[in-house]
């Protein structure tokens, strides 16, 4: 495995500080806003910022740090960098993590402790699949998107590009969000999303459109 640079230093980037030393990852360092280079986060010193990247490429592979509740507009401005800088995505899953072997994760996506990937699953590039989360068989998650903490996405379900679900959330089998958005902790989806917006509830129900 080559060494990893994390882009963005906030507290998810301490998680993913653990799940990729408990994985076997050499972290190289940090890249940020100018004025947190020279700043520690945990044991890792931020090294650069967002325009180093291309100084590194040949050298690491890179792991987008930046959380995501609202919004995943900046995870995904930070993935176009590094692909226009020529750098190559970690796929980090956390040794307590279940993942199949006949799931698939995308490149840049990070399967945290605790988190169960099952059969057939299919998980985009740049994803959060983060704690105690769990992902059954045949379901399918698109690009950036985050399942947070204790969420459960059941059989057959599918989350487009961008969507939240958070944390404890439910989305029943078969059911799909055709559109990203964010589910508020604890609701439940129940029938097919087809309209962007903040959604909550048991069951689910529009809150604000998007």
């Amino acid at each position: 495995m080559k060494p990893l640079i994390l882009i963005g230093g906030g507290g998810h980037c301490k998680s993913v500080i653990d799940v990729a030393e408990c994985a076997g990852y050499t972290i190289l360092g940090i890249l940020d806003r100018p004025e947190e280079v020279g700043k520690k986060v945990l044991s890792y010193e931020v090294i650069g910022t967002d325009d180093d990247m291309a100084k590194y490429a040949d050298q690491v592979e890179f792991i987008v740090t930046v959380g995501q509740i609202k919004s995943p507009k900046l995870r995904i401005k930070l993935h176009e960098m590094i692909d226009q800088a020529g750098g190559r995505l970690a796929t980090i899953i956390a040794p307590t993590a279940h993942v199949s072997k006949y799931a698939k994760v995308g490149a840049g996506s990070v399967v945290m402790h605790q988190a169960v990937v099952n059969a057939d699953a299919k998980i985009g590039k740049g994803c959060i699949i983060n704690t105690f989360s769990n992902i059954e068989h045949d379901v399918e998650i698109g690009d950036y998107c985050h399942v947070s903490t204790g969420a459960m996405v059941n059989g057959g379900a599918y989350l487009a590009n961008g969507t939240f679900l958070g944390s404890q959330s439910v989305v029943n089998q078969g059911v799909r969000i055709e559109w990203g958005g964010v589910i508020a902790s604890l609701s439940v989806v129940n029938m097919n999303i087809t309209e962007k917006g903040i959604y909550a509830g048991n069951p689910a129900k529009l809150i604000k459109p998007l």
